[in-house]
């Protein structure tokens, strides 16, 4: 799967934020979602528009941004 597939970025939708093709979903909230614990499924049912392949892709998206940049490490 080819993330451009299913990624999109325009600056008329969500101010140029990727968002799932064909939604004003922006990744961002997907991995909110993930980040809080809820399963697919939950996401699934609240965003009917998303499809299993739309979440995967949000998470390869995130993962191919991790992957081309430094990260410093924060002493907390």
């Amino acid at each position: 799967m080819d993330l451009y597939d299913k990624i999109e970025f325009s600056p008329k939708i969500c101010n140029g934020k990727p968002v799932i093709k064909g939604t004003r979903i922006p990744v961002s909230v997907i991995l909110d979602h993930i980040a809080e614990g809820e399963s697919w499924q939950s996401i699934l049912e609240g965003y009917p528009e998303l499809t299993s392949e739309d979440i995967h892709a949000a998470l390869r998206y995130a993962k191919v941004l991790l992957d081309n940049i430094e990260l410093e490490a924060i002493n907390v």
